[in-house]
């Protein structure tokens, strides 16, 4: 049996068939994109060329199921434009000389269609795939044909915070030989300050958290010491999670100075100043 008739795409293997009906992740096999911003200029600035920035595509849906989604309004499902194949690689030819790169944002659980759709596309410019990094090692290596550039999340240091925040036991579980198997993937290769192939690995660090972040950058430091990472404040609580207040500027300056500590100076910082509802796309 196909795996689109028996979803087993990323690690919750609902084992559905998505023609017919949906998953956890809430959506059907047909890609649907929530919002498509052209330059956007809010992702890491060595995806940026030029003062020209990415082909955002946020998609609808995901396999994940963080309570402190900043964009809860899209991730949970439903919302948004149904794109054929032959319809999104329209999209991506028309746009993409025009833009850095193509930022695909929680893309995981629409991988099949995006393979069929990246086998008829003259890229042109790097695919980055804007990832949760709750992914299965397979389905990393089946995209890898097609991305250039791995943005993945290491939310956390072991399965326990991804079972209370995020309605998934084995987050850890799957990200990180994830993660290594997309480092093995990819050498960060450069066109000056512009990534054109790599891994970046970012961390939001949690209001009450610390502890967590301090262990996520050791896993980083013994795992993947020369790889880009970027460590956000951004945190914003949007009312739906137990985490309702920003990180303070204490939390922040102990996870920057473990880092530094750790040696981990490859990367970026965000300003707390990130934390804003001015920094959420508008998906009305």
């Amino acid at each position: 049996m196909e795996k689109f008739e028996k979803c087993e795409i990323c690690p919750r293997k609902c084992k559905v068939n998505r023609n017919e009906t949906v998953g956890f992740c809430k959506e059907l096999e047909s890609i649907k994109i929530a919002k498509i911003i052209e330059n956007f200029q809010w992702e890491e600035p060595c995806l940026n060329k030029q003062n020209k920035g990415v082909l955002a595509i946020f998609f609808s849906g995901c396999n994940l199921g963080c309570d402190y989604c900043q964009n809860h309004e899209i991730s949970r499902g439903g919302v948004g434009k149904n794109y054929s194949v032959e319809e999104f690689v329209s999209l991506i030819e028309n746009a993409q000389e025009r833009n850095s790169a193509i930022d695909l944002i929680t893309p995981t659980h629409f991988s099949r269609a995006l393979c069929k759709a990246f086998e008829k596309i003259n890229k042109k410019v790097p695919v980055i795939w804007n990832t949760s990094g709750y992914e299965t090692v397979e389905n990393i290596e089946a995209v890898s044909k097609f991305v250039d550039i791995f943005l993945t999340d290491l939310k956390y240091a072991d399965n326990a915070l991804g079972n209370q925040f995020s309605n998934c036991s084995n987050y850890f579980s799957f990200a990180l030989p994830a993660i290594k198997k997309m480092c093995d993937l990819k050498k960060d290769k450069f066109d000056g300050d512009f990534m054109l192939e790599g891994v970046i690995i970012r961390h939001l660090v949690l209001p009450g958290y610390v502890k967590n972040s301090l262990s996520v950058l050791d896993i980083i430091k013994q795992n993947f010491p020369e790889r880009k990472i970027s460590i956000m404040s951004q945190f914003l609580p949007n009312g739906k999670s137990k985490l309702n207040r920003k990180i303070t500027k204490i939390e922040y300056k102990t996870v920057l100075a473990h880092a530094e500590k750790l040696g981990l100076e490859n990367g970026f910082i965000q300003e707390l100043s990130s934390s804003d509802c001015s920094f959420v796309p508008d998906f009305d």
